[in-house]
C-alpha cells in the first residue's frame, strides 16, 4: 500500500501495543491474552461498521478481478458481485485482509492466507455495455490476456462513490476508452 492510499480496513500487523492503553484502562480485570483477544473482536465490529458505511448500491454488478496466489503459482481469475453493493465487496475468507482505495481511485484488496496472497481490484461495469463486451472482458481475464485498457473500457473505478464517504477526492479521472 503506498502513501497516497485510502485504508478502508485491515486485520493486518495489529499492534497491542497501539491498543494496549485503552484496554487497559478500560479492561483492568482481564488478562493481556483476553485483550489481545478484544482488541481483534473490536477490530472485527469495525469492518461491520465500513460495510454499513460503504452501504452504496450501483445500478450494475461490480466484478473481481483476481491476481491469486496458489500453491502452484500465480493465477489470473474473476468473480461478480451480482448484488451491485459496495458493502458486499468487503467479505473475504482468508486470514488477513486490508481494503483500501489506490492512488487511480481504484478500490482494490490484499487478502494472504496459507499459500500465498490474492490481490483484488473491485470494478463495475459501465452503463451502455453489452452482455457480448462483458463475456470478452471476463473471457480475456481468465486467460490472463485483459490489459488495463481492456478493462477501464468496459468498467469503471468504485472509489468515486466511496470517496464521497470518506471525504477523499481523487485528482486524475480515469481515462474513458470508447470503442
Amino acid at each position: 500500500m503506498e502513501k497516497t492510499d485510502h485504508l478502508i480496513w485491515s486485520n493486518y500487523d495489529l499492534n497491542y501495543d497501539d491498543w494496549k492503553d485503552d484496554l487497559e484502562a478500560e479492561h483492568p480485570d482481564l488478562s493481556e491474552d483476553e485483550r489481545i483477544q478484544l482488541m481483534y473482536e473490536i477490530n472485527n465490529d469495525y469492518l461491520a461498521d465500513e460495510r454499513i458505511n460503504l452501504n452504496i448500491q450501483l445500478s450494475r454488478p461490480i466484478i473481481i478481478i483476481a491476481d491469486l496466489g496458489l500453491w502452484n503459482g500465480r493465477r489470473m481469475g474473476y468473480k461478480e458481485i451480482k448484488s451491485g453493493n459496495i458493502r458486499d465487496c468487503l467479505y473475504d475468507e482468508n486470514d488477513y485482509s486490508k481494503w483500501f482505495v489506490d492512488k487511480n481511485g481504484d478500490l482494490r484488496c490484499d487478502s494472504i492466507h496459507h499459500d500465498g496472497t490474492n490481490h483484488y481490484l473491485y470494478r463495475t461495469y459501465k452503463d451502455g455495455v453489452s452482455q457480448e463486451q462483458i463475456e470478452n472482458l471476463k473471457w480475456k481475464i481468465y486467460h490472463g490476456q485483459a490489459t488495463r485498457r481492456d478493462i477501464t473500457r468496459i468498467t469503471r473505478r468504485l472509489g468515486d462513490e466511496i470517496g464521497k464517504v470518506y471525504g477523499w477526492e481523487f485528482l486524475q479521472r480515469e481515462r474513458e476508452y470508447v470503442r
